[in-house]
């Protein structure tokens, strides 16, 4: 078992979805169900992966929910691009928050590598 809340990638993670959340507040009221709540699921998936993923006994396992992190970062990476396609977001916000993700997601893809046999 691994401490999550140790994890430096875990809580920056943390503070990106809150980030998140804050930011997707100004959305549309018609995306609430869409691609709103779509970007918040994406984006939330990524810490708790981490979290489940660390509450296993094996390495292999816990590989197998980093794994699902980072494509949960895929995800959100494409939902922020859709969000400033459709002019919700502005390019200098867009270019902040891609910035924080791709980051997480190499430190996601270092911390795999770390579990890798």
């Amino acid at each position: 078992m691994h401490n999550y809340r140790k994890l430096q990638v875990w809580q920056r993670a943390m503070d990106f979805t809150a980030r998140v959340y804050v930011e997707t507040a100004n959305f549309p009221k018609e995306e609430k169900f869409g691609l709103t709540s779509q970007l918040r699921r994406a984006c939330a998936s990524i810490p708790l992966n981490i979290a489940d993923g660390s509450g296993n006994s094996s390495d292999k396992e816990f590989r197998r929910f980093l794994e699902i992190a980072i494509r949960s970062g895929y995800e959100t990476s494409t939902a922020i691009e859709i969000a400033e396609r459709l002019g919700f977001w502005k390019p200098a916000l867009v270019d902040i928050l891609q910035k924080e993700l791709d980051e997480i997601i190499a430190m996601l893809f270092g911390l795999h590598k770390r579990f890798t046999t």
